[in-house]
């Protein structure tokens, strides 16, 4: 008698009940991530490929997979950030239509090594061996280990129509006749090989839009 009475989903219910509560933190947090997520799949800025953007090729795509599997993911990001000072130090800031071909795409963000969005073709080829094998030897002071098993390994082919077709399935372009030639493009190739391209590929197709769209506008 006298005494306020509470509708079941009333904030004093949910405070009492923590089972409630967890259910309703869950439903929330669904909701409100639909909501921002969604929308993404219609927008052609996250569903297009940016200017310049291709599918990776054969040797390409299996030195991402390599980059994977010897953790360099886990200390590089791939994502340079929309700050004045990493667009000084890296570039351009990265954009989603960068990544369409990705699956999963790789932007992170632990950096115990720097960025890598835009290293491509920044050192040759020769740099990035030294650098795999024993990075000391072109940056004294970096934590990195070696892989110098990558230059022994020789790339395997023999799954690479089916990785390129299971991206196919995502929705990456590749044709059969692409397909069909990978094996032979893995031929006499290195693990060290296709990391090497995989990186000195890294922002170059975007690079060279900009430098095109910047030409074409001076004209």
């Amino acid at each position: 008698m006298g005494q306020e009475k509470h509708s079941f989903f009333s904030h004093q219910t949910l405070e009492k009940n923590i089972g409630l509560m967890i259910v309703c933190s869950i439903l929330v947090v669904l909701f409100a991530g639909l909501v921002q997520i969604v929308p993404l799949f219609f927008q052609h800025s996250t569903t297009q490929a940016a200017p310049g953007v291709e599918p990776y090729d054969a040797l390409r795509l299996m030195g991402r997979d390599l980059y994977i599997r010897e953790g360099c993911v886990g200390c590089h990001s791939q994502q340079v950030r929309m700050l004045r000072a990493e667009v000084q130090r890296y570039g351009s800031y990265s954009v989603a239509g960068e990544s369409v071909f990705d699956h999963p795409f790789l932007w992170g963000s632990k950096r115990t090594g720097p960025d890598l969005a835009r290293v491509g073709e920044r050192y040759s080829d020769d740099w990035h061996r030294i650098h795999l094998r024993n990075p000391r030897n072109v940056v004294p002071e970096s934590n990195m280990p070696g892989y110098p098993w990558l230059a022994q390994n020789p790339v395997q082919s023999n799954d690479i129509g089916e990785r390129m077709r299971a991206l196919r399935i995502l929705g990456v372009p590749y044709t059969e006749a692409q397909i069909t030639a990978a094996p032979e493009a893995l031929k006499g190739k290195t693990e060290e090989d296709a990391v090497i391209a995989y990186l000195q590929g890294l922002g170059t197709s975007v690079r060279r839009a900009q430098l095109q769209s910047s030409s074409t506008g001076a004209k």
